[in-house]
């Protein structure tokens, strides 16, 4: 039986081309490369699962390549990786430092990549200084770190800092596209739009959700298995929730709410995820903003029918009161009180006629 290889190893990028979503910094290191303009020390931050390590190893094969004709010369044994969170020490810098002396065999530098870079104390950072201000001429190294505010300024000064930015919902969609497709899975675009939303800018976090949803459903991911696995509010359940709202069906949204909570969804979740709602809406009411709706087109069809039912100043109210009770929630003593007042206050915006009694309700 094959072993199981996960997603995030399976499809790590080898090339500069396959990385997803940072072709500013991968076209950058390109023309350093190409030009010989390449810094002795180079910082990689930003959120992680972006490609900071991967992108650190891309560069240090890359780099070594230059001028031999054998392709598959990967000169393994040229990079040195480091991960600062277990060797922080003075004496872990030290013996790198050792190292650091000694030319390469072959090729023409040999790379150090250290990872979590921010873990190191600050004695070692000390002891590192010297070497990463005057480096020999063989020697490159990579910084990688997801806290850079706590890397002391002496040592920023001597890197040349790249950040990563967040993987958007569209570029990790249509990895994840492209992903199934090379195993023979179908999808439902919402079904991969919901992953990609749920691994909030991470690539690896979208390809470790990938993995799991698929364990659960098999070959064909549909939108309502996703949810179901990653047991998350869609958009079918804002849009019914709103509509009640708008026909001014003030029991109705309360029971809506309380089938929310009976299926073991978060109150303060829902009320983020309604105003959110509500900003989507907003933002379908006008073609010039519409390209920041990032959802599937058949949702987005979805979300022009309901917004044009519903009007500005109620959709303004709407995430001012939603926003409000999302400020008070934490402090609340009653939380789903606080909820349900918000559902009745939003249900009672755009009522017109004579205000009901208690006993209606």
């Amino acid at each position: 039986m094959e072993q199981f290889i996960v997603s995030a190893l399976k499809y790590r990028p080898q090339t500069f081309i396959d990385v997803v979503g940072q072709q500013a910094i991968t076209n950058t290191l390109l023309n350093a490369i190409e030009n010989n303009h390449l810094a002795q020390a180079l910082l990689f931050t930003g959120p992680r699962g972006v490609g900071k390590t991967t992108c650190a190893r891309i560069l240090a094969r890359k780099i070594n390549q230059l001028g031999y004709d054998d392709p598959n010369e990967d000169f393994a044994f040229n990079v040195f990786e480091l991960d600062a969170a277990s060797n922080n020490s003075v004496d872990d810098i030290r013996n790198l430092i050792d190292q650091v002396r000694i030319p390469p065999q072959t090729g023409q530098y040999k790379v150090y990549i250290i990872d979590e870079v921010h873990m190191l104390s600050q004695a070692a950072f000390n002891a590192f200084l010297k070497t990463l201000e005057e480096p020999p001429r063989h020697a490159i190294f990579i910084l990688a770190t997801t806290e850079k505010h706590k890397i002391i300024p002496t040592i920023l000064s001597r890197c040349q800092i790249f950040d990563f930015k967040r993987i958007t919902i569209k570029d990790a969609r249509e990895h994840l596209a492209y992903v199934a497709t090379s195993q023979g899975i179908s999808f439902e675009e919402d079904a991969l739009h919901i992953i990609a939303q749920k691994a909030d800018g991470a690539m690896r976090d979208a390809l470790s959700i990938f993995d799991r949803v698929v364990s659960y459903c098999g070959n064909n991911l549909t939108r309502q298995a996703v949810t179901e696995n990653l047991n998350v509010l869609d958009y079918e359940t804002y849009i019914n929730v709103t509509d009640l709202l708008i026909e001014n069906k003030i029991p109705d949204v309360l029971l809506s709410f309380n089938e929310i909570l009976a299926k073991g969804f978060d109150a303060h979740h829902f009320i983020q995820g309604l105003a959110s709602h509500f900003r989507d809406l907003l933002v379908c009411k006008n073609p010039a903003t519409l390209v920041l709706l990032e959802v599937g087109e058949q949702t987005q069809k979805l979300y022009g029918t309901q917004a044009q039912n519903c009007s500005q100043d109620f959709l303004l109210k709407g995430i001012e009161l939603a926003n409000d009770c999302d400020l008070k929630y934490k402090s609340s003593q009653n939380q789903r009180l606080l909820v349900e007042l918000c559902l009745m206050q939003l249900a009672s915006i755009t009522f017109d006629g004579e205000k009901k009694k208690l006993t209606d309700l």
